[in-house]
């Protein structure tokens, strides 16, 4: 077989791999690595250098040692694994249900890093196949010897608005170790750094390639003006598009008897997330999309629907502490925000001490500035600031369920250096609710996001 012959041939091994590799280079844009051309070489042709030191070289007829053949695939599978998830492609969970309809808790997805380009990795020794935290043992799976700056490789497309995207969340260079999937920020705003130390602390820095993923759906890009009125969101004073996936929550009256648990099942929704309140008598916060509202109205036993609206003031006492940007000068709520500029790279804005609360932690945290306040004037980096130019493009995030989602509303904007990919396809989906097998949701297995 002619074929077999060439493909077998020493040569044309060496250069598939070799072209192979000269194009990833180029992709890389580090001709350093032009280097790995001589090993490709003396790996198929030289054959100088025993580079898998661990393998045995087998007389004719010598039986096998199966732990070193273990060890070689082993080693295989961890290259390539690796290889992979930093620039092609990574597995994620949807641990919360802030994005429910859309992806539900408990989905396994690949999530796609060519979408967007890949970014090099910024602390690049960190034990594989881990993100963050050391399995079993606990501890932090990275070392930061070496920190490179934010790069990223060329991709397929630019982030667009309504893309799902999948991100480092912005406020997770600071971890409580007491209670990790805090928000560190959030917990100093209302108790004060003292006792948020004491109580949640010590706490752990992390660079911003191991901060702990988030998936939302991108609602404004760089250059947008956002704004919420009523729940419904408006950007450059268009409204959002309606997908199915965005749901607020509503009251639910009833007369005196709960909706069937079937029903509620069949819309998607878990019944254990849902709580009937005998004294309404009803639901206090039902999640429905807006053609849901209708169908749910014609049930005989539902007597009345009211959309929960958070105005100003709000029902919740610290909301000025949970809303960006955290100030009351600017009154506003989950529900009711904006008009909100998002920043783009190379643009400029006025700075003044009203609207700095919105743009200080970019300054300071994203773009690496000594932002201070003095005698009623801004400093960056020692000098009087009346203007800045970013220099990174933002984005602001929100999870299709409204009304149970950490997002951009509570932590602002989402700066390009923390984009990781897009979701493309549900591998996997279980319900945590419900025992196996029931709980495998096999109508999502293999479902495009």
């Amino acid at each position: 077989m002619k074929i077999f012959h060439i493909l077998g041939n020493k040569w044309f091994k060496c250069t598939f791999w070799a072209t192979l590799y000269l194009l990833w280079v180029i992709w890389f844009d580090n001709w350093w690595f032009l280097l790995g051309l001589l090993i490709i070489f003396d790996l198929y042709i030289t054959k100088k250098v025993k580079w898998a030191f661990w393998k045995k070289n087998y007389k004719k007829g010598e039986k096998r040692n199966a732990w070193l053949d273990w060890l070689d695939a082993i080693i295989f599978a961890l290259i390539a694994s690796t290889f992979i998830k930093a620039f092609f492609f990574e597995a994620y969970m949807i641990p919360t249900s802030s994005m429910e309809r859309t992806l539900m808790t408990g989905d396994y997805l690949f999530v796609s890093k060519v979408a967007y380009g890949p970014k090099v990795s910024q602390t690049p020794i960190s034990f594989p196949l881990v993100h963050n935290v050391l399995p079993v043992i606990g501890g932090e799976s990275y070392l930061k010897w070496i920190q490179n700056p934010y790069r990223r490789l060329a991709g397929f497309r630019e982030v667009k608005n309504d893309d799902i995207v999948v991100f480092n969340f912005p406020n997770g260079d600071t971890v409580l170790t007491a209670d990790p999937t805090a928000d560190y920020y959030t917990y100093v705003r209302l108790y004060g750094r003292d006792y948020t130390l004491k109580t949640y602390g010590p706490v752990v820095v992390r660079p911003d390639d191991k901060k702990d993923n988030y998936v939302k759906r991108c609602v404004a890009i760089a250059g947008d003006s956002l704004e919420i009125v009523n729940g419904k969101v408006y950007i450059n004073g268009n409204p959002q598009k309606n997908y199915s996936g965005i749901q607020n929550t509503y009251t639910v009256y009833t007369n005196g008897t709960p909706i069937n648990s079937k029903i509620i099942e069949n819309m998607g929704l878990n019944v254990e997330e849902l709580f009937y309140d005998s004294s309404l008598p009803g639901y206090p916060a039902f999640p429905l999309n807006e053609d849901e509202v209708t169908k749910v109205k014609s049930f005989a036993n539902v007597v009345e629907i009211r959309q929960n609206i958070d105005t100003y003031p709000p029902d919740i006492p610290d909301s000025p502490l949970m809303i960006f940007p955290f100030t009351e000068n600017f009154k506003w709520t989950r529900d009711n925000l904006g008009p909100l500029w998002i920043p783009s790279a190379g643009s400029s804005v006025n700075l003044t001490l009203e609207n700095l609360p919105l743009y200080s932690r970019i300054i300071s945290s994203y773009e690496r500035n000594k932002l201070e306040v003095k005698d009623l004037q801004i400093f960056i980096n020692g000098k009087v600031a009346t203007n800045y130019t970013f220099k990174l493009n933002y984005y602001f995030m929100m999870g299709d369920n409204r009304h149970n989602s950490l997002d951009s509303r509570y932590w602002g904007f989402v700066p390009e250096s923390h984009i990781v990919g897009t979701p493309s396809v549900i591998w996997f989906s279980k319900d945590q609710f419900r025992s196996f097998p029931k709980s495998i949701r096999w109508k999502r297995i293999f479902k495009n996001v």
